[in-house]
């Protein structure tokens, strides 16, 4: 059965790491792969989930299975945090799903068995991952225009142009904040210029929320989410905890659901709830129970926000600190973009053939459409990023 198998392409990103790993140079540096690092280059467990895990592993009296759903608490706990009392719960279906990659995975799939002709709109450029799932799934996928390169900000005129065709029942994907590769987010008034496009024209709006918290604050990052979900009857979420709560690789995600009426919420957790089951059957729970809890005790949430609120503010530091150093190395502010974008990640402009000679001449690690993680210079590898990335850019 294998014998005419054909692997498929491998992952860049995966690609990149296996070929950092075997770089024995001293000084290398990895901006290619998204985790969060501190200046010391480590990815930490937050306090305050060693807290809530010493809880959890005291008190929890069993392992057994929560619900195909996963466990309502988390549901609770992550519709609160993120839409706070802007719909009803009675509208709001939701879903506990292993990462937000399988958050994304599960509203894709909810989708093709409602609407198989649907198309999805996606931002270019936009997370690998989106068009691959898309694709997977032999949906139909379009593209509308997001990031002016001249700038490094956002292709407003254009964005909207191209939106301006999706149809009822098609599916837009949407940053919710911190664009992933561009770093470039949308205002609050784009956020409303948009609510006011899909009550026109029935394009059902789907935000990927991978990094909550990492842009200017909780409730900043959310508001463009919050203003789609007052002004319109429907609307999906796919939301990853890996980021903001640094759970990786335990994986809890969530989908969200918001539907006209109580009685399409209900059909909605039924066919959420069966997707689960052909899938994986029950989610993960560990994880998601970690986020649950620190999000309904008082002190580990405040732990939680302000350890946040460091992690946010390192690496909007690290972005200011790029610029100036970027600054002095070019000579001019064509760099400037990168301090006021968002998140971890910005587009540096570099090419595939000039990506390879940092790789190969200096030892820095970027994918290759430019894309650098941001969140992986420290203070001593910024001066050295910069002036290598000046000189191959000049």
């Amino acid at each position: 059965m294998f014998d005419t198998l054909k692997a498929p392409a491998p992952d860049k990103i995966i690609q990149l790491m296996a070929l950092y790993a075997a770089d024995t140079r001293e000084g290398k540096v990895d901006l290619g792969v998204g985790v969060y690092r501190t200046a010391d280059g480590r990815t930490p467990v937050m306090a305050a989930v060693k807290e809530a895990e010493a809880r959890i592993l005291a008190e929890q009296q069993t392992k057994s299975y929560v619900a195909l759903s996963g466990d309502p608490a988390f549901h609770d706990a992550m519709r609160q945090l993120i839409l706070a009392q802007t719909v009803s719960a009675d509208r709001v279906a939701a879903l506990a799903t292993p990462g937000g990659t399988g958050a994304i995975r599960q509203v894709l799939e909810l989708t093709k068995g409602i609407n198989p002709d649907a198309t999805i709109w996606l931002s270019n450029p936009t997370w690998p991952n989106h068009p691959s799932i898309v694709d997977y799934l032999g949906l139909k996928r379009s593209e509308y225009r997001y990031y002016d390169p001249q700038t490094g900000g956002l292709d407003r005129d254009g964005m909207m142009a191209d939106l301006a065709k999706a149809k009822q029942g098609d599916l837009v994907l949407l940053h919710a904040c911190c664009h992933n590769p561009t770093g470039a987010d949308l205002t609050r008034e784009d956020w409303m210029a948009l609510a006011e496009m899909f009550q026109k024209s029935g394009a059902i709006p789907f935000v990927d929320m991978a990094y909550l918290g990492f842009a200017n604050g909780l409730e900043q990052d959310a508001e463009g989410t919050r203003i789609l979900a007052e002004a319109l009857p429907e609307m999906l979420i796919a939301a990853s905890c890996s980021k903001n709560f640094g759970l990786y690789r335990d994986r809890a995600g969530v989908v969200l659901a918001v539907t006209s009426n109580p009685q399409a919420k209900a059909a909605a957790q039924g066919s959420l709830s069966y997707l689960n089951r052909q899938n994986f059957a029950f989610p993960p729970d560990h994880a998601a129970r970690v986020v649950e809890t620190i999000l309904n005790d008082p002190n580990l949430y405040e732990m939680w926000r302000d350890e946040l609120r460091q992690m946010r503010d390192g690496m909007n530091a690290g972005r200011q600190g790029f610029a100036d150093a970027l600054r002095i190395e070019a000579g001019s502010d064509r760099f400037s973009f990168i301090a006021a974008q968002r998140g971890m990640f910005s587009l540096t402009g570099a090419s595939p053939e000039q990506v390879e000679h940092l790789r190969e001449a200096h030892g820095i690690y970027l994918v290759g459409d430019g894309r650098m993680n941001v969140a992986g210079l420290t203070p001593d590898s910024i001066p050295v990023v910069a002036k290598a990335l000046a000189q191959t850019l000049r």
